[in-house]
């Protein structure tokens, strides 16, 4: 009996335990703390520090300084040549307030003005015409620093001399041409402003440090000058509103009727009785001008400054057209023009016709070869314009030319 071998039992694979996965330890998340105070006077500091940047870093509004040189200068020459025929009876020595009597009143406060000097006929057909000459050549922008201040003369000077019979806004066109001899008013839109390619040569002959001095200087000034210009005809409008808001008839909507029925103010009488015949339209108007011209102030870091300045323009052409102020009316507007931004000024160049622009304009012409856009120096740092100048590239290596390799070589 055949005895059969046991089949040997297989062992059983010990099946591997799992690793446990460790659990990831949570990150603490960091307490926020509070950011450090800085103290009142360090405030103070900073602020002071930014204003003073603002002042001599980079001269402000040069756009809108051009737009103020041209609109007071075109203003004055049109007022010189419109009182032409009349201007003998106003300032000359025939005027009913004689030279005697100005000079008297100028002792007095102190003013001074080149008409009284002498009383002959000749004298004063000379000023006149200087006058003349003077307000087109600051309006053009010819030789801007020194016509500025000759300017300023001749306004202060025939405003002292018939002080009590010209209107209201010679008073404001008196200070607005003392305020522009201290601005940068010639650096844009001028005939100076075709003469500065020559400045990269006279920047050679003076010392760093001179021009240095000349450039904080002339910023500095003009900065301050715009910024006195904007601050007088903010206090001219808070003052005109609240002057306002103390009268009867302002309050009551009634002046605007007193008004047209002047006079004295009705170069168009049938226009003024055809407007105060609508007495609900004449008083909102009132109360209009009076919100106007207090709450300007207020408004002139927003974006509501834009529609208000549009009112404050149409209701200037409306004094000018109803009440017979044209020149007052100018001046004022011109005045409105500071608190535009450069950029508006920029866009309506662009906005021009290109039918009606020069050949060339807002095109440069590409240097010669070796030379600068500039001339044929280099110039460093940044030309007269404020743009930084073209550099010099060097020139380009000159490729190799290739060798054919002949049979003869590979022997």
């Amino acid at each position: 009996m055949e005895q059969t071998e046991p089949t040997p039992t297989p062992t059983p694979t010990p099946t591997p335990t799992p690793t446990p996965t460790p659990t990831p330890t949570p990150t603490p998340t960091p307490t926020p703390t509070a950011a450090p105070t800085r103290p009142a006077g360090q405030r103070v500091l900073d602020r002071m520090g930014v204003l003073v940047a603002l002042l001599i870093e980079r001269p402000v509004s040069l756009y809108a300084a051009a737009v103020l040189r041209i609109g007071y200068g075109l203003l004055y020459l049109i007022f010189l040549l419109r009182e032409f025929p009349h201007r003998d009876e106003i300032w000359g020595p025939g005027s009913p307030w004689t030279p005697a009597l100005a000079r008297q009143l100028s002792d007095q406060a102190e003013w001074f003005s080149i008409l009284t000097l002498f009383d002959s006929r000749a004298y004063f057909e000379a000023c006149y015409a200087v006058a003349v000459v003077t307000s087109a050549l600051f309006m053009m922008g010819w030789r801007t620093r020194a016509v500025s201040v000759l300017f300023a003369v001749v306004v202060a000077s025939f405003h002292v001399r018939a002080v009590f019979m010209t209107d209201g806004g010679d008073n404001l066109f008196l200070l607005m041409a003392v305020y522009l001899v201290f601005t940068a008013c010639g650096r844009r839109w001028s005939l100076d402003a075709h003469r500065k390619t020559s400045a990269a040569a006279d920047g050679e002959r003076h010392g760093r440090r001179l021009r240095e001095f000349r450039r904080t200087a002339t910023t500095v000034l003009h900065n301050c000058g715009m910024f006195v210009i904007a601050a007088q005809v903010c206090f001219l409008y808070g003052s005109a509103g609240l002057y306002k808001v103390q009268g009867v008839s302002w309050g009551n909507g009634t002046a605007l009727h007193y008004v047209l029925n002047l006079d004295l103010f009705r170069p168009w009488p049938a226009l003024s009785l055809l407007l105060d015949e609508h007495a609900v339209a004449v008083a909102i108007a009132g109360y209009l001008t009076v919100l106007l011209q207090v709450a300007f102030p207020f408004v002139l870091f927003g974006r509501l400054k834009y529609p208000v300045l549009v009112m404050l323009v149409s209701l200037h052409l409306g004094i000018a057209v109803l009440l017979g102020l044209p020149i007052f009316s100018g001046v004022m507007i011109v005045a409105d023009a500071v608190f535009l931004p450069d950029r508006f000024y920029r866009s309506l160049v662009h906005l021009w016709p290109r039918t009606a622009r020069p050949p060339g304009f807002g095109q440069t012409r590409s240097p010669a070869r070796g030379k600068t856009a500039l001339g044929s120096k280099p110039v460093r740092g940044a030309d007269c314009a404020g743009a930084p100048a073209v550099p010099l590239l060097p020139p380009l290596p000159r490729r190799p030319k290739r060798v054919r390799l002949t049979g003869s070589t590979h022997r």
